[in-house]
């Protein structure tokens, strides 16, 4: 079986961090970087639209380019009270 090549790094690998306050709108950082000798598009989903804007929220990164995506917490009185479980970003 041929092995897959990683096609987009992630940094962090694993999870945004919004630091408060949560008294007004909170922003963090995640960089996109394409590893590869070819052009890559991407598209990031969140589950809880309401309360979370990713800009841009997708594009073209150039072969071995990266690009820096703003993940800004948007409504910090809702939340606590969600039956729905934790939101997530997906990339």
């Amino acid at each position: 079986m041929a092995k897959v090549e990683q096609v987009l790094s992630l940094e962090p690998q694993h999870e945004l961090k919004f630091r408060g306050p949560f008294t007004d709108v909170v922003t963090t950082n995640l960089k996109l970087g394409n590893p590869t000798d070819r052009n890559v598009c991407f598209k990031v989903k969140t589950t809880a639209p309401r309360r979370y804007c990713v800009r841009p929220n997708s594009g073209v990164i150039d072969a071995g380019a990266s690009i820096n995506v703003s993940g800004t917490y948007r409504d910090w009185r809702v939340g606590a009270e969600d039956p729905r479980g934790s939101p997530l970003l997906l990339c």
